[in-house]
């Protein structure tokens, strides 16, 4: 993207003048020496180090505000703006390394409580939802109402011009764009779905086909106890983080970093109606509610892995 560039007052009124070439100009120029000023030094590395690192926070408070934005706009309900709390989200999606002009596929956005930050923030990019299948062959399926209800969102609203609809069901149809066309894939909360609708591995490798090399994966996942079994646990909602990553690493991607941004030390894990106990499901509805609120939402990972930039060769045997 391109910058404007601004051309000094300084510059423009001496230009309005029309006094002298070009040459007779700079011959009347002052030297240093005359000025009484000393001749500028040469930058050191460590400066332009120092120059360029002010320039990438400058650039990470921008997007931050950006997503802040967002994250609060009008087009949000007052619900959903207030779990920003819990979800962290313009710690989430800085920590992924988020920019204005990337284009970012969300897997399975449900109600689309991410697409409504992830849209306004990428003002020069582009959002593809990814959403699972309906069921028509099952009227009454909650994934018919989800999918509905999320169809009317992107209609409903100017701020969601810049999305895609797509889908992400394997065996069914998968439409997430070209391969090599995104610059991140992210997916938040839907790892111990794919766990039970057995796909995880054919997720992570559509995830890693449509990434350009480079490209980044964020993955937020409530998170199990270390040591669980990660296909009893996803029952729950729960999934171990080592799993996570196994089967990331397994599908080609790197582990870049891991953040503890969605941690909640108070989730022990082990409720009646597994992470749905907590809110914002309240699943046991006002049984314990007070003690459910005060645990708040569930212990999460947060994950950013990296498909490689070049393609490592195979092994010889």
């Amino acid at each position: 993207m391109m910058k404007k560039m601004v051309i000094p007052a300084l510059a423009l009124a001496l230009a309005a003048c029309g006094g002298g070439d070009a040459q007779t100009q700079k011959d009347e120029q002052p030297t240093q020496e005359q000025m009484g000023q000393e001749a500028p030094q040469e930058t050191t590395e460590a400066e332009q180090a120092e120059e360029g690192d002010g320039e990438a926070k400058a650039g990470e408070q921008d997007v931050a505000k950006l997503i802040e934005e967002a994250a609060t706009g009008e087009h949000r309900s007052e619900a959903n703006i207030a779990r920003n709390e819990y979800r962290h989200p313009v710690e989430t999606l800085t920590f992924f390394g988020i920019e204005p002009d990337m284009t970012v596929v969300e897997l399975w956005p449900g109600g689309g409580w991410y697409t409504e930050v992830l849209a306004p923030t990428l003002t020069d990019g582009e959002l593809v939802a990814a959403s699972f299948a309906p069921k028509p062959e099952e009227p009454e399926h909650y994934r018919n109402r989800i999918y509905k209800a999320y169809e009317e969102k992107l209609q409903g609203d100017e701020v969601y011009s810049n999305v895609e609809l797509g889908m992400l069901q394997p065996g069914q149809k998968v439409d997430m764009g070209e391969p090599g066309s995104a610059d991140m894939v992210v997916t938040f909360r839907n790892f111990h779905s794919f766990i039970n609708s057995g796909i995880e591995d054919e997720v992570l490798a559509e995830s890693y086909k449509v990434l350009e090399p480079g490209g980044i994966l964020g993955v937020v996942q409530h998170r199990a106890p270390e040591g669980a079994d990660a296909k009893e646990s996803a029952k729950t909602g729960y999934v171990p983080e080592a799993y996570v990553i196994e089967k990331a690493k397994e599908a080609g991607f790197e582990l870049v970093e891991k953040s503890e941004i969605n941690a909640n030390p108070k989730d022990t894990k082990d409720h009646p109606e597994g992470v749905w106990t907590l809110p914002p499901s309240y699943r046991l509805g006002d049984k314990d509610r007070a003690k459910y609120e005060a645990i708040g939402e569930s212990d999460r990972m947060t994950l950013k892995f990296r498909k490689p930039a070049e393609e490592k060769p195979a092994e010889e045997n």
